[in-house]
């Protein structure tokens, strides 16, 4: 309270009475009179009090002399030699060189501008564990120098890391007064199973020395642990294997939510599709082999990613579709069948003409057999009458 008080005494005297330094480094509250002396300077004619300065408003060193000049509406040397500055701005920051040659001191002017009180604007409502959310936007408008903004955790400073915890900030200065304003985005990725209700909040810091940080008002959030989604990826036909020019059905099922959205994935690469739960692969393709995945995003589960499953096509000889392979199959049956009863009657062909041969050989032979048959018999006969006759002609008177 002390310190508020002290310096708001201080911004009345420079409000009232502008500032009477004489020291080398001097800062000044933009807006309000600044007044520089010069020791010595009465010893001096007052057309030899010259002021030499080098600031925002010339481009090198320029003299200011009681006499005026294109500064009138600006500042006038005094007639002790002194240079009041009616209203410090941001052109006003440079270097300042008194006329006195005992001194032959130079001032180095700064200028400042406190900004009005930070705050978060966007809060969230409440956060989800597990995937990137905003917090909020920390905004800073009106300061000089730029300063930063920083921000703060359960009273702790959050140290960006670009994995749980990112920044992304914008720094913007108006054409005319020249001071900034500060834009600073929080995202964060609370852990599961962390601080239920977290305390965020945004400080500015004007980058001077002895001056204190700005907060904004405190805000604090709910962490809530969403269920997981549960994706499932079914095939058509089972197994994901096809001929070629057939067809393919990906299906991505997900509890019925009508904010979901389903992209599709080939071999790890987004695929440039419409949102769509079915991907129709139809006449299927050598490119259109590999292993696809979908996934299912929602605003509160975050994307929520299936198994994958892979499409292969079975090469073939001839037709691509089912009833050419079909057809193909009994063709190749009925070639198969004509080949055997082709075989068949060759072979029955061979037979036949092979018995006939044998048969032929078979009667020329037999045919001389059956003469020699013949004589034996005859012989015979012939021995059997010889004996008979004997017997009778010895029965005889």
């Amino acid at each position: 309270m002390a310190a508020g008080a002290a310096a708001g005494a201080w911004v009345l005297v420079f409000s009232l009475w502008g500032a009477v330094v004489g020291d080398r480094n001097v800062t000044a509250r933009i807006g309000k009179p600044l007044v520089l002396n010069c020791r010595g300077a009465p010893k001096k004619p007052p057309q030899q009090l010259e002021w030499k300065l080098n600031t925002g408003r010339t481009e090198a060193w320029k003299v200011l002399s009681p006499q005026g000049g294109p500064w009138d509406s600006v500042a006038r040397v005094l007639p002790n030699g002194s240079l009041p500055l009616p209203a410090v701005g941001v052109q006003d920051e440079g270097a300042f060189r008194a006329p006195a040659k005992q001194t032959r001191s130079t001032y180095q002017v700064r200028v400042y501008q406190i900004p009005g009180k930070p705050e978060i604007v966007d809060p969230a409502s409440e956060l989800m564990a597990g995937v990137p959310n905003k917090v909020g936007t920390g905004l800073a408008k009106g300061g000089y120098p730029a300063g930063t903004l920083n921000w703060h955790l359960d009273g702790k400073p959050l140290i960006p890391d670009g994995k749980g915890v990112s920044v992304q900030e914008e720094t913007r200065r108006h054409p005319e007064t020249g001071l900034f304003t500060l834009q600073s985005e929080l995202m964060v990725t609370p852990a599961r199973g962390g601080a239920p209700h977290p305390t965020f909040s945004c400080s500015f810091s004007p980058g001077l020395p002895r001056r204190q940080a700005l907060h904004t008002t405190p805000i604090q959030l709910s962490v809530w642990e969403p269920v997981p989604l549960e994706v499932q990826l079914v095939v058509e036909p089972e197994g994901g294997t096809v001929a070629p020019g057939g067809t393919v059905t990906l299906t991505c099922e997900t509890p019925a939510q009508s904010s979901l959205q389903i992209h599709w994935i080939k071999d790890g690469v987004p695929l440039p599709l419409t949102p769509n739960p079915v991907l129709l692969l139809s006449e299927v393709r050598p490119q259109d082999q590999g292993t696809y995945s979908c996934v299912a995003t929602h605003p509160s589960h975050g994307p929520q990613e299936s198994r994958a499953v892979s499409v292969h096509i079975i090469e073939t000889e001839e037709g691509p579709t089912a009833g050419s392979l079909e057809g193909q199959g009994l063709g190749t049956v009925a070639l198969a069948l004509g080949i055997l009863g082709g075989l068949g009657m060759a072979a029955l062909l061979i037979g036949a003409i092979i018995w006939q041969r044998q048969r032929r050989q078979g009667e020329e032979r037999k045919t001389p057999e059956n003469q020699e048959e013949e004589e034996e018999e005859r012989e015979e006969l012939n021995q059997s009458e010889e004996p008979e006759a004997a017997e009778g002609s010895a029965a005889g008177p």
